[in-house]
């Protein structure tokens, strides 16, 4: 016989399960995420690879410049020689001023009386360690026009009171022909009120000395000492100037900047070059970025 079930609802266990509260945390975390991911290389061509670029390039025609100008030195220095082994020029009675530049360290001689009253001092110089000056005397030619000497170096001892020997009567001097400094900006103003003068202003000694109404020519000699080194020990302890050697005394030092320059080329290609190794190998390298 067929027993019917009870129509009765027959209630089942129903488990109940309460997620943990990390749970909920990781779902939203993960909501946060972007859903697109792009990935991103890293640059190849940076400023720093920029900069390393240029430099050695940069470096290197600066040293091939230095190059050019070490030639031209040598060339003009042995120019120079070659003209302070000329036989001595003999001045006109009016120089011509515009072409004193093409006869620079020529040889030349005079004669004349000198001028005491309008002696300058070219100071501070120093010679082989001593402190002085060099003495500045107008020169009055037989001819009458008068041209600027410089007679040589005297030390501080003889010359605040100017107690150097002054040569009276007439003399012959042999010297070569030079012209004005170039004034940098670190140079004072000469004091002509003094007659101290820090650098070699041909136009303002020859107007000091009496100008064109006193015939003074803007003419800058430097006299040539012609002794050894004993005797330039005898005339600086007596007080008597002792002038140039017959010798172009012109700085060269473009050798140096050329070693420099190259020099440099070399290390930052060295650099570049490394730099561009390392960047070849990290060139698969991604880096994350998120948008």
């Amino acid at each position: 016989m067929i027993r019917f079930l009870s129509t009765r609802p027959i209630h089942s266990n129903v488990f109940h399960f309460r997620a943990p509260k990390t749970t909920f945390r990781l779902l939203h975390d993960k909501a946060n995420v972007p859903s697109i991911y792009k990935p991103r290389k890293e640059r190849f061509i940076t400023p720093t690879m920029i900069l390393l670029g240029i430099i050695p390039v940069f470096t290197f025609a600066l040293g091939t410049w230095q190059i050019q100008r070490l030639k031209w030195k040598v060339n003009l220095i042995d120019e120079l020689e070659e003209k302070l082994q000329l036989v001595p020029l003999t001045l006109p009675r009016r120089i011509n001023l515009s072409v004193i530049p093409e006869f620079v360290f020529r040889k030349v001689l005079i004669r004349g009386k000198w001028d005491h009253e309008h002696t300058m001092l070219l100071t501070p110089r120093v010679r082989e360690g001593v402190h002085g000056a060099h003495v500045v005397t107008p020169l009055i030619r037989e001819n009458g026009t008068t041209i600027l000497v410089d007679r040589g170096f005297v030390s501080n001892d003889y010359v605040d009171d100017f107690s150097f020997t002054k040569e009276d009567g007439e003399v012959e001097v042999l010297g070569m022909l030079r012209t004005a400094q170039i004034r940098n900006s670190f140079t004072p103003d000469n004091l002509p009120e003094e007659r101290k003068w820090y650098w070699t202003d041909v136009d303002g000694m020859a107007a000091y000395a009496g100008g064109d109404e006193a015939n003074v020519q803007p003419v800058f000699v430097e006299r040539i000492f012609q002794g050894h080194a004993g005797d330039a020990d005898y005339c600086l302890s007596r007080g008597i100037p002792v002038g140039r050697a017959a010798a172009v005394d012109m700085r060269n030092a473009h050798l140096s900047y050329v070693i420099t320059w190259f020099g440099l080329s070399a290390l930052t290609s060295f650099m570049f070059v490394r730099v561009l190794i390392n960047k070849s190998k990290m060139r698969g390298r991604r880096l994350p970025r998120f948008s």
